[in-house]
């Protein structure tokens, strides 16, 4: 396999970079999971780097496309090719695999999984740092400490929550470096699932908070939510809440269908690396957008929908700017600005 170009030299030592941020040992073995829409770049610069450093590559390719009936579902379903991600030390994935019940059967073995979901340029923009990391493990640990979280603005939203002991936190800081461990290239956030039925009050969305999914653009009038028992009951609002109503009630399996209006992951942006005003730069585009709209710097990502007991379709994910945090009374995110010192990875460039 031979690579040639510029970008292509920048790529493969861009993947050798981000092997040593996933501490992969000489000898361990990588399985590159990719599907018909991978960019055949990406996965030759990545298969040539993992080589380099002494590793055993392999590439799966799965020549379909996402099942649609739930997020989570997708077509890995094969016990053989389960059985050899299972026997990988890192996993390369290259298209959407969260909420997936393949997922825990390789992180319970020990196994690592990297997403890579981003452009090449986001690739090489928003690589992860030790800072990154440190910022992030630092946020992990103040919420698994917590119990309740409020969320308040200026425009008025005030909505609280306990947070669920049981259920994963998401800590991303951009690299699979610990056995068990599920990262996204570029990623920088904290989350977290609130106990059942717990969310109430009320989240104001507000014009120039960021549609990242299932819409790729900033909103332009305000949304107004009314949640009670961990569900959202009330949708008011001009376009916006239009969108966000209709793309909800076509995801129910029934009239009765709550799941889509449940509220799911919960949390926070911390890759200083990364830009609210991305969503205007690259034009809405998904895969320049998939790491950064979720992770510019104090961002409050609300969203809805699956959960790790619960599967839908309905899932909106939308990072609000502008937010205060409190984590039991105390404040680390105040109108969009993180505030607690040990989550700041570079205070220099910690604000977008």
């Amino acid at each position: 396999m031979v690579m040639t170009t510029h970008k292509s030299a920048q790529l493969v030592a861009a993947f050798k970079r981000q092997f040593e941020l996933c501490a992969l040992a000489r000898g361990e073995s990588v399985v590159f999971l990719t599907d018909r829409d991978s960019d055949r770049e990406q996965v030759a610069a990545g298969m040539v780097a993992a080589a380099d450093v002494g590793n055993s590559v392999y590439e799966i390719h799965v020549d379909l496309q996402m099942n649609v009936p739930f997020i989570g579902v997708n077509p890995l379903e094969d016990p053989g090719i389960i059985a050899a991600m299972k026997h990988a030390d890192l996993v390369v994935c290259f298209f959407v695999g969260f909420f997936a019940k393949w997922l825990p059967t390789v992180l319970q073995g020990g196994g690592r999984i990297l997403n890579i979901l981003d452009t090449s340029r986001q690739l090489l923009r928003l690589q992860g740092t030790p800072e990154l990391r440190a910022a992030a493990k630092a946020a992990e640990a103040k919420v698994r400490k917590s119990k309740r979280v409020r969320l308040t603005n200026a425009a008025g939203t005030d909505l609280t929550w306990d947070i669920d002991p049981a259920a994963p936190f998401l800590c991303h800081y951009g690299a699979a470096d610990e056995p068990g461990r599920l990262d996204h290239w570029g990623q920088g956030m904290i989350a977290h699932f609130p106990i059942e039925g717990t969310a109430s009050g009320r989240v104001m969305v507000q014009p120039g908070d960021v549609w990242i999914f299932p819409y790729q653009r900033l909103v332009v009038n305000e949304i107004d939510l009314e949640v009670r028992e961990g569900h959202i009951r009330r949708i008011s609002g001009g376009l916006d809440a239009k969108l966000f109503r209709y793309f909800l009630e076509s995801a129910q399996l029934s009239k009765d269908d709550l799941d889509p209006f449940a509220l799911s992951h919960l949390g926070w942006g911390l890759n200083p690396k990364a830009r609210w005003d991305d969503t205007a730069v690259y034009n809405g585009n998904l895969e320049d957008l998939a790491a950064s709209a979720r992770a510019f710097p104090g961002n409050f990502l609300f969203s809805t929908g699956p959960g790790y007991k619960r599967k839908t379709k309905g899932h909106i994910d939308m990072p609000m700017c502008n937010c205060t945090v409190e984590l039991d009374g105390e404040v680390v995110v105040r109108e969009g600005r993180l505030v607690d010192p040990a989550m700041i990875a570079d205070p220099i460039h910690a604000y977008h």
